[in-house]
């Protein structure tokens, strides 16, 4: 109790933190203080070491991690709870969807879904209106969508279709250069190469929009996904309990042996170790909480439970692997030589078997499975490589850095990311990262994600903080609540130092050679 007090005083006399911001974390003090679900012994010791982690969400979750409204519905029904008629108009519509987005739980507090926009509010655009007028409402709304939910992990989907609202907010990003919200580009082959340029000379502006490969995504979760949060993929309808992650570094260190002896000892312990906790953790909120029985999205219908699964994360691949090839006498790294390559694959592949093996309870978003995540880190991470990620500053050159992280992102259906670092000479040629991006989509990438190295907006895992906004966060704090992680991982991570590709026509004639199988 002593320490609690302790930790609550500090909070309300902190002269960097706003009323909003330290409400907010005053009420997860109180939920890090409630007792925690049965664990066995051996999972409370892997938890207590940080083998695996809970992602520091509370000891007693109230609330999923991560929620995906059924928009469109919302938007055709309205809203009883919420006293909302269905919208008739553009006018109408974004203001129904901002009173939505004030009820939408996450574990950010915020939500982490805004809905897939352009298929939302196309249907409210008449012809009538003109291109400004309909910047003017859109750009009203972005700046209310930042002003109203100041966090970095808001996401916004658009595509994989052209249309005027999606042209729309390209133009309101340019102009605005604001953080919130983050966005998705979503990339089939019909995708026109012409909307994909101007989605990539808005990262050249604003580091925004990631870019992820539909077919893929909806071989995985059919046609009803979306982007969240950083860059997670989920069904939409449903979302995520919760997101448990096991760290590959601290793994290797615990079990003797090689290769052999890691994938075939070590991996099935501590996956099942972190599989008990996500399962603690999902029955707790469902059967304890209630969520699901009490919160009117589900009673609405707007989620559903058989559409929501667990998240369950790796990450520290880079140094585990590395600490293998020490181990099987190699002088071999991960990114550029093929041994260690090549155990990263037999890695996550065994991974995935064994998530793949492991029934859970209440995930009938994942057929009874956890969506297996490749998670990019958090700021407390110290030494430790974000997911499959090839360590920051180490990164080969564009070709290879592709060619090295693809035959992982078909593993990993609840989200993986990999940064590229892009030399600014690239504006001068932006079809050429249209290029870059469709090669990477045909040789299996799920997500691709660039920004320049010059850009004021810097990515830190897969949301966006401008540098600006981090400077002297700890005297007068920051408006965004994303950028107080951003300062801690900045510091942590130097993720500033990434190192920067020059995009070479010459390289982009054909797609990397990997084997994605």
């Amino acid at each position: 109790m002593e320490s609690f007090r302790t930790e609550a005083e500090a909070l309300v006399t902190s002269a960097a933190l706003g009323y909003d911001q330290k409400i907010r974390r005053l009420a997860g003090l109180a939920v890090s203080a409630l007792p925690y679900p049965d664990l066995s012994p051996l999972c409370a010791e892997a938890l207590q070491a940080r083998v695996i982690c809970d992602m520091y969400e509370g000891n007693a979750p109230f609330t999923p991690r991560y929620v995906l409204p059924d928009y469109a519905r919302a938007l055709r029904n309205g809203s009883q709870h919420l006293e909302l008629e269905a919208p008739t108009d553009l006018d109408d519509a974004l203001s129904f969807l901002t009173i939505l987005y004030s009820q939408v739980p996450s574990v950010t507090t915020y939500p982490v879904y805004l809905g897939d926009l352009d298929a939302l509010l196309e249907p409210f655009v008449p012809a009538t209106l003109t291109d400004a007028e309909l910047d003017a409402k859109l750009r009203r709304f972005w700046i209310q969508l930042d002003r109203m939910l100041p966090d970095a992990f808001v996401h916004a989907n658009v595509g994989p279709g052209d249309g005027r609202v999606v042209r729309s907010i390209w133009r309101v990003e340019r102009s605005l250069r604001q953080v919130v919200p983050n966005l998705t580009l979503k990339v089939s082959p019909e995708t026109p190469d012409d909307l994909i340029e101007d989605a990539v000379r808005t990262v050249f502006v604003t580091g925004k929009p990631h870019f992820v490969n539909h077919p893929m995504m909806v071989a995985d979760h059919g046609t009803d996904y979306a982007v969240v949060s950083c860059y997670n993929s989920l069904k939409t309808r449903g979302g995520a309990h919760s997101l448990v992650r096991l760290n590959l570094k601290e793994a290797v260190t615990r079990h003797a042996g090689g290769i052999d002896a890691f994938c075939d000892e070590a991996l099935p312990h501590w996956v099942e170790l972190t599989a008990e906790l996500g399962e603690a953790r999902i029955r707790s909120l469902v059967e304890h909480a209630r969520f699901f029985e009490t919160n009117f999205l589900a009673t609405e219908g707007l989620i559903d439970l058989d559409r929501f699964s667990l998240m369950f994360g790796i990450f520290g691949l880079a140094e585990c692997v590395n600490e293998l090839m020490t181990r099987e006498g190699l002088d071999a790294r991960y990114g550029h030589d093929d041994p260690a390559n090549a155990a990263s694959y037999r890695i996550t592949r065994r991974v995935a078997e064994l998530v793949a093996a492991r029934p859970l309870p209440y995930c009938g978003g994942g057929d009874g499975f956890a969506y297996l995540h490749s998670q990019s880190g958090i700021d407390l991470d110290l030494d430790t490589t974000a997911g499959t990620r090839i360590p920051i500053g180490d990164e080969p050159g564009l070709r290879e850095h592709i060619a090295t992280c693809a035959p992982h992102h078909a593993l990993f259906t609840a989200g993986i990311s990999d940064i590229f670092h892009v030399e600014e000479t690239v504006q001068a040629n932006p079809r050429a990262m249209v290029d870059v991006i469709r090669g990477a989509f045909s040789v299996g990438m799920r997500d691709f994600t660039f920004n320049l190295d010059s850009n004021e907006f810097i990515r830190i895992t897969g949301y966006l903080v401008r540098k600006s906004d981090l400077v002297g966060i700890a005297e007068h704090g920051s408006r965004h609540s994303s950028d107080y992680l951003a300062a801690t991982a900045e510091i942590n991570h130097t993720v500033t130092t990434r190192a920067v590709k020059r995009v070479i026509a010459a390289e982009l004639s054909a797609a990397p050679p990997v084997d994605v199988g």
